[in-house]
């Protein structure tokens, strides 16, 4: 019926099937949202989690859009006081005065936009908190992600090196996005394959927000945020000091581990209410903050010219400026018509 009713309407002169995007591209076009509201409908269209969705519609519903209206309205306004001060001409002193003025007011504006690039970034709640399992060889890693994602996701075997690449799961813990990550087991191996597993491990490592050890605790490697688990917890005896005792056959320690994973992953996370800037947001309000900040030791000419170039950043962040390939890219994550 669905597809009879499109041939029908297709038939109809100068009527075709919309483009995945094109009515919000339209809406953009028109300045009916700018780009965060748009990059906000896309992410809601995506949304898995409440978490997700709470996120995605405020940034859809104009919460960024509004905020950097505000910000570029006091870049305006600083602007027309440089260019009058430069066309000014006054006494040193009054000169003066216009100058430390002006950059004090573009030293506390970088100063608020550092507070938010200080925020936690919208790709994990997007993409998952990323949670590596590491270890030797046969230290129950791959029993710990079927346990904690509750299906066979990872082969258990007894040979050392089962494990050769990442693996990767995703799943919501406690409402959580969470990538929960296996990895091979750390040993030296001859093995060409194997080797390769193992260099891939340690670079998962390199990037995890989070990183459960299941091996020795003196031997855990260096990160922010270390979890030592004293894994198979129901054959090896006591914990050591530190270690968070699990079994992944007889669930023991699984709910306190969930529970500490949740724990630090809303820690990574945006504040429920909180704006969250994602990459590409993040990157023109750095080069904004760095303008402003370049300003506060300039004479007004210069002034005038970190204004103008935070003005840019800021046309660049709601789409003013032209992005063309950006724009091809994101509307293109829409599906037909939207």
């Amino acid at each position: 019926m669905v597809d009879a009713v499109l041939g029908a309407l297709a038939a109809l002169p100068g009527m075709r099937l919309a483009e995945p995007g094109e009515f919000t591209r339209r809406a953009f076009a028109n300045g009916r949202i700018d780009l965060t509201e748009a990059e906000g409908l896309a992410d809601l269209l995506e949304a898995e989690t409440e978490s997700q969705r709470r996120a995605a519609l405020m940034m859809a519903e104009g919460g960024l859009r509004r905020q950097i209206e505000a910000w570029r309205q006091q870049l305006v306004e600083l602007s027309a006081r440089a260019e009058a001060a430069i066309d000014y001409v006054g006494d040193e002193d009054e000169t003066a005065a216009d100058e430390a003025a002006l950059a004090d007011e573009a030293k506390a504006l970088a100063s608020e936009l550092g507070e938010w690039l200080a925020r936690p970034r919208a790709e994990p709640l997007k993409e998952g908190v990323r949670v590596v399992v590491a270890g030797p060889p046969n230290a129950g890693k791959s029993s710990l992600v079927n346990a904690l994602a509750e299906s066979d996701r990872a082969i258990v075997t007894d040979i050392a090196g089962t494990t050769r690449d990442a693996i990767e799961v995703p799943l919501a813990i406690g409402g959580v996005p969470i990538l929960l990550i296996d990895t091979a087991g750390l040993r030296d191996s001859e093995d060409t394959v194997e080797a390769m597993g193992i260099t891939r491990a340690e670079i998962q490592i390199h990037r995890a927000d989070i990183v459960l050890w299941l091996g020795d605790p003196a031997e855990a490697p260096s990160h922010a945020r270390l979890t030592k688990i004293h894994a198979q917890a129901d054959r090896r005896g006591d914990a050591v000091e530190g270690s968070l005792p699990v079994s992944a056959v007889t669930g023991v320690g699984l709910a306190d581990l969930s529970r500490h994973i949740v724990m630090e992953a809303r820690q990574l996370l945006p504040v429920d209410g909180e704006m969250a800037l994602n990459r590409r947001q993040a990157s023109e309000l750095t080069e904004a903050q760095g303008a402003l900040a370049g300003a506060k030791d300039a004479d007004l000419v210069r002034t005038a010219e970190a204004l103008r170039l935070a003005r840019s950043a800021f046309d660049r962040l709601s789409g003013r400026a032209g992005m063309e390939e950006m724009l091809d890219a994101l509307f293109g994550r829409f599906c037909l018509g939207k």
